[in-house]
């Protein structure tokens, strides 16, 4: 007589309580981590930056140190001032002017809405860094007048304007070492423009990490839209600056012509 396997057995038991909580524990994308550690980031440095705590008084420690560096001022001042909005602007300006025209030209679809997105994203900075200024109040450095020294200005629009620009070049170049350097030589350029405005006195470095934390999240907003479907269509043609590869050059050559008979 053959006897009922139990209801422990291998294979017919029930589910493991374990692997359906793990089933039914929500997952957060990979994707929302880094712009959720960012909000985060940056709500905290707004919090400390608020309150006369301990953070607050190391950044002004660290304040002092930077402007007490062998970075010559006028080499500082020049890095400030690639913050401003007369410089930082029209280099997106030009970039997106140049990128419209390829994709123009190359007869994508479309072709006009990166640039708009990235000039509306350059738009949007004193949309949110104004607001912030006047709700936080913070004072500036010594000699600097006045309040809203947080988030830096000069800062988000240096990172907006020349990583907006930077993310309309990418799918442009085809050159993976080009793209790479691009991407370094725009993070170093941000970053020499922090340090400016803090050597110089202009802005504490919380101030300038602040913006940031800000920047880099409409930066990644910017880059989630321009690779999304509605800004990725392959052109309609043949570019006119865009040689044939070898592939097309042998079958062209390969394909005999043929020469219009009479009507």
């Amino acid at each position: 007589m053959i006897s009922a396997p139990e209801s422990g057995s291998r294979g017919e038991g029930p589910p493991d309580a374990g692997a359906r909580t793990r089933t039914l524990a929500p997952r957060v994308p990979l994707s929302l981590l880094f712009p959720l550690f960012l909000f985060i980031l940056f709500g905290l440095l707004t919090w400390q930056v608020s309150v006369d705590g301990p953070v607050r008084r190391a950044d002004e420690r660290l304040a002092r140190t930077v402007e007490g560096s062998r970075l010559p001022t006028g080499a500082a001042e020049f890095l400030a001032d690639l913050g401003n909005i007369a410089v930082a602007v029209p280099v997106l300006a030009a970039v997106a002017a140049y990128v419209a025209w390829r994709a123009l030209r190359a007869a994508l679809p479309r072709w006009w809405l990166p640039p708009l997105a990235a000039l509306l994203t350059m738009a949007a900075v004193p949309l949110l860094v104004v607001p912030l200024k006047e709700a936080v109040g913070r004072t500036g450095p010594p000699g600097m007048a006045g309040d809203g020294y947080y988030p830096s200005g000069h800062t988000a629009t240096a990172a907006v304007a020349y990583g907006a620009a930077v993310l309309l070049l990418l799918p442009w170049l085809h050159n993976r070492y080009l793209r790479r350097e691009l991407t370094i030589a725009c993070l170093v350029l941000v970053a020499a423009v922090g340090f400016g405005l803090v050597r110089r006195g202009y802005h504490w470095p919380l101030d300038v990490a602040g913006s940031w934390c800000l920047s880099a999240l409409l930066l990644l907003g910017l880059a989630t839209f321009l690779t999304s479907g509605s800004t990725t269509a392959q052109p309609l043609g043949r570019s006119a600056d865009q040689p044939l590869s070898r592939n097309s050059r042998r079958s062209s050559s390969r394909t005999p012509s043929r020469r219009s008979g009479p009507s």
